[in-house]
């Protein structure tokens, strides 16, 4: 351990990174160094207590007592006095002190304090890595013996480090190069000093009297565990008679209100023996000044095999930490002599620690590893110093093969021959997993190949990484033809029209640039006979522990949509032709009655005007139909959503069309849940509609078409529209809703319909974010069903 007059390390740059590599900033709370920080508070008389660690511009507290905070600057604050002077700290009066304000030394807000106390905690390499120190409201409320108690719990702090640094190596292969011996070493040198030359109990009470806490000091001289006695008042066993009478008497002096009081007892241990303990009592208050606990701080005055019996607690530790430990520990001579080995390492060779010891390690390495063995040797000879690590590749007692991932280090301890302390990790089932990763990696090369898309990648020169089969293919190349290739200038070098397409403007590389997926609808790729292939694709970049290291780019052959993209375009033309149809008829309706030709037959003219309002609500459905369906094609149909109630959007799709049911000889049947929906409700009564006026045209006579509405889930309702008709063929039922279907060809010219009106209604319910489907019914017909959301108000949210 350091002591006070340790040089210490001014480098600012070298004191953080020996903080950073404690990994204690901003970590949750330790009960191990709460415990520390509540003990120095006791052993000091303080209110309050700390233990800071100073990074470049904070103290960040890792344990508090008396106050609640986490954080303090460190400019101005008496850590950052006491990291300059690289030494324990005393503040008598910090109101006398030119270095503070006149409000003191501020550890939280309202907690302003006059004395203060700090010992430095010192890394390994010398440098300061922050403070445990006590404060007070008083002046003079510390002294030099107060200092020597907290340079002692400094080092204790210390020596926690280094051996939580030591454990994280048993958990990440990453952190084999933590020097577990000399925390191990450190650990069993805390353990000696701190028993050697402090030898404090505490024993703290409720105000009735009852234990409630008992420390490992308490425990270890008086034989007794805290669940022994804990909630017990002054127990027989442990206080003699009339030796209890007195504590008990001191107890409710100081309870009552007496500041301290000092006191020698003996104890009687459990095997009977009696050790004479010197107590401090001292009360615990609260907020309100109220006595919450007493806290009896003592020291075992008998100074009986003190020595031994640290002794042996470190040996303990020391034992219980190797033993339990899940790596690979060992020490070995110089000759390669096994000194020790856990009882892990020696059961996953099949056998038991004993029948190791002793033995040469170089009895178990693998035959064909024997050669870096020897070299492991040769390098400890040439690099004393250094930390050497590598595998060893054992074998175990049944022939077992054990790979070992070891960082070593060469010892030597006064007093002690050369020794190598080695820690391992068994990595055998982790190559293993390498190996069935190598074996998932070709699995998804097969996957890749067996997707119907091109699919490859690039890196961010834009040379090709891989390629599945499919796009290959695609291209007319094979994959190892293409496999290094600048892909820009083989297959995207030019636009349809043959001009030139600069790399500078691609989309694929720009996509590497901006670090953003992308989505181009319409391109070309040049195949390796000189013609061009209209592609979609989809370009992402490809990321790996946080950096771009390429693009994948997904392709698809468009050639078949473009054909389709015609015939709609074919289609929308033939439909506008058809137009005249309806035109003509309600010409020769309205020609007859401006005529003065049916005033012979005056009955006639509504049938004439009817007919004329049939073709005009035709036309406007049809030229509807064909705008919002390109509208919906090229995503500029605009929703204006709102609250809707299901019910009144069926009325108000079934209305305009009583007329037309009552023709046919068809009835309405409205069966729906009162549920509200969030819709563009224009666009969804448009859908009921276009489904009514389905059911109407392929219903028979006589028959009922039933509406309704019910609430599927509590963020979807499901509209349905049902007829009584001849249904759809099973073959149908999931081609209906694409565009220019028709359940029978020759529907279009019997029943009429452009075969958009369904197609039409799937656009806006996906648009809605909603299903569309349909289904025949048991007892003949079929139902057409859609989802929209559900409307939830803020009150029903709240519910």
């Amino acid at each position: 351990m350091l002591s006070t007059s340790t040089t210490v390390q001014h480098d600012e740059s070298e004191r953080l990174k020996s903080l950073l590599h404690y990994e204690i900033l901003d970590t949750l709370p330790d009960p191990a160094f709460d415990e520390i920080a509540r003990l120095a508070a006791s052993v000091c008389n303080a209110p309050f207590a700390f233990i800071g660690f100073l990074d470049w511009s904070r103290v960040w507290f890792k344990s508090t007592v008396g106050f609640a905070g986490r954080q303090i600057r460190r400019n101005g604050s008496p850590c950052q006095f006491l990291l300059l002077e690289g030494k324990p700290l005393l503040i008598s009066d910090a109101l006398t002190d030119h270095r503070f304000a006149a409000s003191g030394i501020v550890l939280a807000d309202e907690i302003k304090c006059r004395s203060y106390a700090a010992a430095p905690l010192f890394s390994a390499a010398g440098t300061i890595l922050g403070t445990i120190a006590v404060c007070s409201r008083e002046a003079n409320a510390f002294s030099r013996v107060d200092l020597e108690m907290l340079q002692v719990l400094g080092r204790q702090i210390v020596t926690r480090l280094e051996l939580y640094a030591t454990g994280q190596v048993q958990e990440n292969v990453l952190r084999l190069r933590q020097r577990s011996e000399q925390a191990l070493t450190v650990e069993r040198n805390f353990v000696a000093a701190v028993l050697n030359t402090i030898s404090a109990l505490v024993l703290v009470f409720d105000t009735a009297g009852r234990i409630v806490r008992f420390n490992r000091a308490c425990e270890t001289i008086s034989g007794y565990s805290f669940g022994d006695l804990a909630g017990r008042s002054f127990p027989e066993e442990l206080f003699p008679p009339g030796e209890r009478e007195t504590a008990i008497r001191i107890f409710e002096r100081v309870r009552a209100g007496n500041a301290t009081e000092s006191y020698e007892i003996n104890w009687r241990t459990r095997s009977e023996r009696m050790r004479r303990i010197a107590w401090t009592a001292t009360s615990l208050t609260n907020a309100q000044d109220e006595v919450s606990f007493v806290i009896m701080t003592g020291a075992d005055v008998t100074e009986q095999r003190a020595a031994e019996t640290a002794l042996r607690t470190s040996e303990e530790r020391y034992r219980q930490l190797v033993e339990s430990s899940l790596g690979f520990i060992c020490a070995h001579d110089l000759n390669g002599s096994l000194l020790s080995i856990n009882s892990h390492a020696a059961g996953t060779l099949g056998y038991k620690p004993e029948e190791l010891i002793g033995t040469p390690l170089r009895n178990y390495v693998d035959p064909e590893h024997l050669a870096a063995y020897d070299a492991y040797f040769a390098a400890l000879e040439q690099e004393p110093g250094e930390d050497h690590q590598g595998r060893f590749y054992l074998r175990g007692k049944t022939g077992q093969l054990c790979i070992v991932e070891y960082r070593n280090k060469l010892l030597q301890l006064p007093g002690t021959d050369p020794f190598v302390l080695s820690h391992g990790i068994d990595i055998t089932e982790q190559t293993q997993s390498e190996e069935e990763l190598n074996a998932l990696t070709r699995q998804h090369q097969s996957i890749l190949d067996s997707v119907g898309d091109g699919i490859f990648g690039m890196d961010m020169e834009g040379c090709l990484t891989f390629i599945n089969r499919s796009g290959a293919n695609l291209l007319d190349y094979s994959p190892q033809d293409l496999l290094g290739q600048d892909m820009h200038a083989l297959i995207h070098h030019s636009h349809a029209d043959g001009s030139p397409y600069p790399k500078e403007e691609c989309p694929i590389l720009g996509s590497v640039q901006r670090e953003t997926p992308l989505h181009v609808h319409d391109d070309v790729f040049w195949r390796k006979d000189g013609k061009f292939l209209p592609v979609e694709y989809v370009a992402c970049p490809l990321v790996a522990n946080g950096r771009v290291e390429g693009v994948v780019v997904a392709f698809a052959d468009v050639t078949e949509r473009r054909r389709l993209d015609r015939m709609k375009d074919e289609f929308i033309a033939t439909v506008s032709h058809e137009l005249r149809t309806p035109l003509t008829s309600l010409r020769a309706a309205l020609g007859l009655v401006a005529s003065g030709a049916l005033e012979k037959t005056p009955e006639k003219i509504p049938q004439m005007l009817d007919l004329a309002v049939g073709n005009c609500d035709r036309l406007v459905r049809l030229v509807n139909d064909i705008v919002d369906f390109e509208r919906i094609g090229s995503g500029n149909m605009a929703l204006h959503k709102n609250e809707w109630n299901a019910i009144d959007l069926l009325r108000r799709a079934m209305d305009p069309e009583r007329s037309s049911a009552a023709r046919a000889g068809l009835t309405f049947r409205i069966d729906a849940q009162p549920v509200d929906v969030w819709v563009d409700g224009d666009r969804i009564v448009q859908v009921l509609g276009n489904l009514i006026r389905n059911a109407i045209k392929f219903s028979e006579r006589g028959g009922e078409i039933r509406l309704a509405a019910r609430a599927g889930s509590e963020k979807e309702v499901t509209f349905e529209v049902q007829d009584h008709g001849e249904g759809i063929p099973a073959e149908k039922l999931d081609f209906i809703f694409e565009r220019f279907q028709q359940v029978d060809a020759s529907d279009s010219r019997v029943r009429g319909g452009t075969g958009l009106g369904l197609a039409l209604c799937r656009g806006i319910v996906n648009e809605h974010g909603g299903r569309i489907w349909a289904r025949n019914n048991p007892e003949g017909g079929s139902t057409l069903c859609f989802t929209v959301e559900r409307y939830v108000s803020d009150a029903d949210a709240g519910l």
